[in-house]
């Protein structure tokens, strides 16, 4: 971004800010998402897997300052921020059970 050149006669390109969002580390994922594969596979859930992904998200935040962190838990879709983007709502009920099952995993300890 920094190396931009305005192409256009007269104009000119400012480039400010820089980057705000810390790696979210695997290992602060860990153990919460073994809770989750655990709670999918009791709920009867296939296809739970973990991924690392580009991008920045307020999950960053959080693990950055030391709390256990999971992204990812909404809906299942893809096309994000896209004219294609999409949920498949046939899945909710799943998604929302995981999570339920989560916090309540959590909770009991």
């Amino acid at each position: 971004m920094a190396a931009l050149v305005a192409t256009l006669p007269g104009a000119t390109v400012t480039v400010t800010g820089g980057l705000n969002r810390p790696p979210l580390h695997e290992s602060m994922t860990k153990e919460l998402f073994a809770i989750a594969e655990k709670v999918a596979s009791d709920y009867g859930i296939s296809g739970l897997r973990g991924v690392a992904v580009g991008g920045g998200s307020d999950g960053n935040l959080t693990a950055a300052v030391g709390v256990k962190t999971l992204d990812g838990l909404g809906a299942v879709g893809a096309g994000a921020h896209a004219e294609t983007e999409h949920i498949q709502l046939d899945m909710m009920p799943e998604r929302a059970a995981l999570v339920a099952g989560l916090v309540q995993s959590i909770a009991n300890g």
